[in-house]
């Protein structure tokens, strides 16, 4: 049974998501991928809890220390990322029939006037890949957008990014909205993206400031525990 987990896990960590693709060493070519390996152990009954818990959210975190220690780039973490993500689709209907508690519900958004959105995908998925429900409302979102589809799901988690100095205001606009609205209490607010910074956070009331998709990670499981 651990096999499966340190073969997921291996191939998460090699950027691996399929027979196709030959991972980053190409030592792997023509040996099935992160989403045959997943695909065979749901086929053996194995746990899509386990799956999650013991593979998906183990292999990224290798993956965030190798970035953080400069042994990958952004594109490296990139493909780790894409590997999480079609393992946590194929999983995503299996852990709702298990009733699996999710630990949080996030909006997750990058601002009105921006279009840059590596960054919020790549927090999406490693979030999602971590037992969160994720709904991602894209690139260029209005304030009045945010809000509303909090009031609609009842989020628990509001996630903003910017790579714009000239965007990274409308942050501040979508916590008074919120405040405004009635549902700044509901939910806690994390941003980030490359000109924001803990001091803005503290500016603009966000909850949690994050520089990276691993700092969030971490941030927020500090927050529910």
């Amino acid at each position: 049974m651990s096999d499966f987990f340190e073969e997921i896990k291996r191939n998460i960590i090699a950027g691996k998501v399929d027979q196709e693709d030959e991972g980053f060493d190409g030592d792997l070519a023509g040996k099935p991928g992160v989403i045959e390996l997943v695909n065979q152990a749901v086929d053996e009954n194995v746990s899509p809890t386990d799956i999650l818990n013991k593979a998906l959210t183990p292999g990224m975190e290798e993956v965030g220390r190798k970035y953080e220690e400069g042994e990958y780039t952004i594109a490296d973490m990139l493909a780790s990322a894409e590997c999480v993500s079609e393992a946590t689709n194929i999983l995503k209907p299996l852990l709702l029939k298990e009733d699996v508690q999710s630990k949080g519900k996030f909006i997750m958004a990058t601002v009105e006037g921006d279009l840059h959105d590596i960054g919020k995908n790549i927090v999406s998925t490693i979030l999602q890949g971590s037992g969160y429900e994720v709904e991602d409302l894209g690139t260029s979102v209005k304030a009045d957008k945010i809000v509303n589809k909090l009031k609609e799901t009842n989020a628990n988690f509001v996630g903003l990014s910017a790579l714009l100095t000239t965007t990274m205001e409308r942050m501040g606009e979508i916590i008074e909205l919120m405040e405004k609205e009635g549902v700044r209490d509901q939910a806690t607010v994390c941003i980030g993206g490359a000109p924001t910074s803990e001091d803005f956070a503290k500016k603009i009331g966000a909850d949690v400031y994050a520089k990276d998709a691993f700092d969030a990670l971490g941030k927020l499981e500090k927050t529910a525990g």
